[in-house]
């Protein structure tokens, strides 16, 4: 079974900043879009970042210029820098891996972000 694993989650004060990475296996990671989504309770699964094979990148307008997804190649990893941090940035984050955004074939087992005094 195909697995995404994930990390660096964690608590965080307001204005703090995260970065959790999202590895992939070599010919997942070479061949579809990753990106992550989240989601709290009570709220419906939220699209946060999107990145292509060549580096093009999609964010909701709510969260453009506090979060940034990025690839390493090398490393097979993909990377989401959280800056900024607020407590309603609380859910657990989920990587994928698909053709699109919209069709993802592969998920990660989440990583919890808590935004919290």
């Amino acid at each position: 079974q195909v697995r995404l694993v994930e990390s660096g989650g964690g608590l965080v004060q307001p204005g703090g900043s995260l970065r959790p990475s999202c590895a992939a296996p070599r010919g997942i990671f070479s061949t579809y879009e990753l990106g992550w989504y989240r989601q709290s309770p009570g709220k419906e699964r939220e699209l946060v970042a999107a990145i292509s094979i060549s580096g093009d990148t999609i964010y909701p307008d709510s969260l453009k210029g506090r979060f940034t997804i990025s690839r390493a190649d090398a490393e097979n990893t993909v990377y989401l820098q959280m800056t900024s941090l607020k407590s309603e940035d609380t859910a657990v984050y989920y990587c994928y891996a698909g053709p699109n955004r919209l069709n993802p074939y592969y998920w990660g087992q989440g990583t919890q972000v808590t935004v919290s005094s």
